[in-house]
């Protein structure tokens, strides 16, 4: 009973571990970025040894990957499929916009610093790839229902791209001051400015 006792303990003691190097590799991201973020600085936030990092994770690929569904999990991201009912475009625009520029808000620092990181970190950018496929899904979703066709209906596709993009919000919301409804309210109604 002993043996087995010290080996569950050793296993949780072994998951509490990695559990600490995920999260202090995640705050790290946050505060200076992917790109900035040395083993050394994990350890040294983790408690460990800069051996012990490496055991958990023997590559950057197998460290971002647990970094990623770390992060996923405590920010998810809006359902697109939730918006897909909602049938007049422009509400569901406005729905969509209003719950992606609140996600932005609240995953500012991090979203900022990867987005700039990452056309420097290759292994990022794969693993990131199912988050660019995210809001490929995103844009398609909006994009269903506007009555317009040939050059009208591109730049109404072209507005939608815009007004999802991390940089807008952060436009808008940053440097213009505006709150998340009105910003999504703005791009809701050059949306369909551009369509007539």
């Amino acid at each position: 009973m002993t043996r087995k006792y010290e080996l569950k303990q050793r296993a949780q003691s072994r998951a509490a571990t990695r559990q600490r190097i995920v999260e202090a590799t995640v705050e790290l991201h946050g505060s200076v970025g992917p790109a900035r973020t040395t083993i050394s600085a994990i350890a040294g936030r983790a408690g460990v040894q800069r051996l012990t990092v490496y055991r958990h994770f023997p590559d950057e690929r197998s460290l971002y990957q647990a970094c990623t569904g770390h992060w996923a999990a405590m920010h998810p991201r809006p359902d697109p499929s939730a918006w897909a009912a909602v049938v007049d475009p422009a509400e569901r625009l406005q729905l969509a916009l209003r719950e992606i520029y609140a996600y932005f808000r609240t995953t500012e620092e991090l979203t900022a610093n990867v987005r700039r990181d990452l056309p420097e970190l290759p292994v990022l950018q794969e693993v990131a790839a199912p988050v660019a496929q995210y809001w490929e899904t995103v844009r398609a979703v909006l994009d269903r229902g506007w009555k317009t066709r040939g050059h009208r209906r591109k730049r109404v596709r072209n507005v939608i791209g815009h007004a999802v993009e991390f940089e807008t919000w952060r436009s808008l919301a940053r440097r213009q001051g505006l709150g998340d409804v009105e910003a999504a309210e703005i791009m809701v109604r050059l949306a369909r400015v551009v369509q007539t």
